[in-house]
């Protein structure tokens, strides 16, 4: 039986709470941390989880002897310091996204993991969705030939007032806006399933939200060796948060959400409908089974297997590293305003905080300031 802390009990935290309850013989949640305690109880209460203890400091939590794996659901500025004092207090720990604030917090992460010997792993709850799960078995198959094409659109919308909670809409808070805090997930499945590219070209502003710092759209033109192009386009303006993958190959056009349609060339070089490649792709992708669990839940089943047996993890740190290394290429694309190549080595300055903050732009000031909201139910984004 794992023991589990949790780090952090806002919004987030109650589906990682949620998901660890999935397996009580497996796991056991034996404190949850808060730097407001009374979020703590409050939280313990409503998940009947009465015999958990509470406390204030990371610190405290990540120290137990009967603590193995530590859940990290504190604001983005903390995520690094809290992961590397529980990998030098030898546990195993679970990152919300993004993993760190720089590339230089996640070597030092990842460093310490090497140390320790403990894993590793970032949140990518989207790989784990069958609907995704089933496109990228697909692709992997080559049924649908060389990908030319894909069109990524991270579209969410959020209020003005989304940017009133304390740490949201500042660089050096957040270390972002909607392009690392809501597109790390369609980069992280770009990246799953395309790898990395060599460059990337890009642009970023603030469309409509006054109290951030941050931008809340970024588009970026990513360029792979094989000659095959991605675009990536984050954006909190977009009502309906009608979020896609689109890979147009060599043979068929195929989709999260789930579509395929292939195209064959008339005489004349038109295009006709090519309805028996359509029906192969479809045979194959209703072919795959399902998965048993589904988003965070799998994800943690993921971690607890990985500890029990020695598996490898799908969604390691090494991965949550590469994601951020995209995001932070389409920064210094957009700050720049020319193309950037990978990698970002260590001298370049948007591998760490301190030199890179200070050349991003504050797109407005952050006027208004809570603690916390009232209301803690959120949205993860489309499954299906």
């Amino acid at each position: 039986m794992l023991g589990v802390a949790v780090l952090g009990t806002g919004a987030i935290a109650r589906i990682h709470v949620d998901g660890f309850l999935a397996f009580p013989d497996r796991c056991e949640i034996k404190t949850l941390c808060d730097t407001y305690p009374e979020k703590a109880a409050a939280l313990a209460k409503e998940k009947n989880i009465l015999s958990v203890q509470c406390c204030s400091d990371y610190r405290e939590a990540a120290e137990r002897n009967d603590i193995d794996l530590v859940a990290i659901c504190l604001p983005p500025s903390a995520h690094a310091e809290a992961a590397l004092y529980a990998l030098n207090s030898g546990k195993h720990v679970l990152i919300e996204k993004p993993m760190a604030c720089s590339l230089e917090e996640c070597d030092s992460i990842l460093k310490a993991a090497r140390a320790s010997g403990k894993k590793v792993s970032v949140v990518a709850q989207n790989r784990f969705l069958t609907p995704m799960m089933r496109l990228k078995k697909v692709i992997d198959s080559a049924e649908s030939g060389k990908i030319l094409h894909a069109a990524v659109n991270s579209y969410w919308w959020r209020g003005n007032n989304y940017y009133d909670l304390w740490w949201r809409g500042t660089w050096e808070q957040e270390s972002g806006g909607c392009t690392i805090n809501h597109a790390v997930h369609h980069a992280d499945l770009l990246l799953w399933m395309m790898g990395m590219p060599d460059q990337v070209q890009a642009y970023f502003t603030n469309l409509d939200h006054q109290n951030s710092e941050t931008e809340d759209f970024s588009t970026a033109v990513l360029k792979y060796q094989d000659g095959s192009v991605a675009q990536l386009t984050a954006s909190l303006v977009h009502h309906g948060e009608e979020q896609e993958i689109v890979f147009q190959c060599e043979k068929a056009r195929i989709s999260f959400p789930w579509k395929v349609y292939a195209s064959t060339a008339l005489e004349n070089g038109f295009p006709n409908r090519d309805e028996d490649t359509e029906k192969k792709l479809q045979q194959l992708y209703e072919s795959i089974p399902s998965l048993a669990y589904e988003g965070h839940t799998a994800q943690i089943h993921d971690v607890l297997s990985s500890l029990e047996t020695g598996s490898s993890l799908a969604a390691d740190g090494e991965a949550g590293r590469k994601t951020l290394e995209l995001i932070f290429g389409i920064y210094k694309s957009a700050q720049s305003l020319s193309p950037v190549t990978f990698p970002i080595e260590a001298d370049d300055p948007f591998y760490r905080s301190e030199t890179m903050l200070p050349m991003l732009p504050r797109f407005n000031k952050k006027t208004k300031s809570l603690d916390n909201f009232a209301t803690t139910s959120i949205t993860l984004g489309r499954k299906t």
